[in-house]
């Protein structure tokens, strides 16, 4: 195999190799240049042939990305003993996640561009979850509102992916996309809560088809968005882009007519429940199109007067989702997986065409 100049990562499928190791390769060069004081560009690179899935990027500057290419098990057998023991295991994750992100989302939709991005703000949402502000300023990076975005950290050979929970308009008017990230000891979320700071530099890749966007003449729709934990975020996205499209068409008298919007949102206690004052906002804001049901399954502990209107405790219901099922009715799931089949699989037994159940599983 052929040297690749300053950055290689390679993803071995199991399957044919019987192991999950990542392979990092970085020449002294790339390690000096892995600092963020050199700009950044990419390159990309292919290893001729082959039916092996891996990832691989040239990198000056800061790690950039990844995208996929081919290589073949000939070309890897090329690889000396002292290459390989070079070659060896860098990222043995303690990680509780069963596979990794690129691993997950293998298959996923991404789009080309890899953008820089640059931390500029950051607060703790709960206490376990930490949102963060980032700075886009490339013009050419854009979302549409569910999607996430693979997280590419310098120094940190494991990519990470979290959904952005801001609307695309944020990002139009002031070139911000938010993320809230739990606290794990999985290593992008770890530098998240223990490294990240204020002007910090990391790059992004959109993907996903767990997304909302509408176009003006589309026939309008309802929404159902289920949550649970977490799962808030790409749903936030959607909650907080459909307000955006309520407020256009108040102001213009066009753009696409969307009907009513129910969020039920589940969390552990009210202090897990993510962004209830944004979300309770919104309901304000749009009272006869914004409901919310924000659920409790473990609260130790009195609920406020401001949000005990909007509380249930206990788990969401499945008879308070088949209220809310039309055939005009879209329905957005996003948690733990067993919650996100439970559902998914309780709207199929209520005949809801499957093209109208859309869900994402994170974890």
């Amino acid at each position: 195999m052929e040297k690749l100049p300053l950055f290689q990562l390679v993803y071995i499928r199991r399957s044919q190799y019987n192991t999950r190791t990542k392979i990092l390769h970085i020449s002294q060069p790339a390690i000096h240049l892995m600092t963020p004081k050199i700009s950044w560009t990419s390159k990309f690179c292919v290893c001729p042939g082959g039916t092996m899935a891996c990832a691989a990027v040239m990198i000056p500057g800061l790690l950039r990305g990844s995208v996929g290419t081919t290589c073949t098990r000939a070309a890897l057998s090329r690889l000396t003993p002292r290459s390989l023991r070079h070659l060896t295991l860098t990222s043995v994750m303690k990680s509780k996640r069963k596979t990794d992100h690129m691993e997950r989302t293998a298959d996923a939709v991404r789009r080309e561009v890899v953008s820089t991005a640059k931390v500029c703000g950051a607060a703790n949402e709960s206490p376990s979850v930490k949102r963060l502000h980032l700075l886009v300023a490339e013009k050419d990076f854009s979302f549409k509102a569910g999607q996430w975005v693979d997280f590419f950290i310098p120094g940190v050979s494991v990519v990470g992916g979290f959904s952005i929970c801001s609307s695309p308009r944020l990002l139009e008017e002031e070139r911000i996309i938010e993320l809230a990230v739990k606290y794990t000891n999985h290593p992008p979320a770890l530098w998240i809560h223990n490294q990240c700071t204020l002007d910090s530099e990391v790059a992004l890749r959109v993907g996903g088809q767990f997304f909302f966007d509408p176009q003006p003449t589309d026939a309008s729709r309802n929404l159902v968005l289920i949550a649970g934990g977490v799962g808030i975020n790409p749903l936030l996205s959607i909650l907080r882009h459909s307000a955006d499209l309520l407020r256009e068409r108040a102001n213009k008298g066009s753009g696409f007519e969307i009907g009513t919007i129910k969020l039920f949102y589940s969390a552990k206690n009210t202090s897990e429940l993510l962004f209830k004052k944004n979300i309770l906002d919104l309901v304000n804001e749009f009272p006869e199109k914004i409901a919310c049901s924000l659920h409790v399954t473990k609260q130790t502990t009195q609920i406020s007067a401001d949000l005990k209107p909007y509380i249930t405790e206990g788990r969401i219901m499945e008879k308070e989702i088949r209220d809310h099922i039309s055939k005009e009715t879209l329905f957005y799931i996003c948690g733990p997986p067993p919650m996100t089949n439970f559902f998914s699989k309780q709207l199929e037994n209520s005949h809801v065409p499957k093209e109208h159940i859309c869900f994402e599983k994170w974890w």
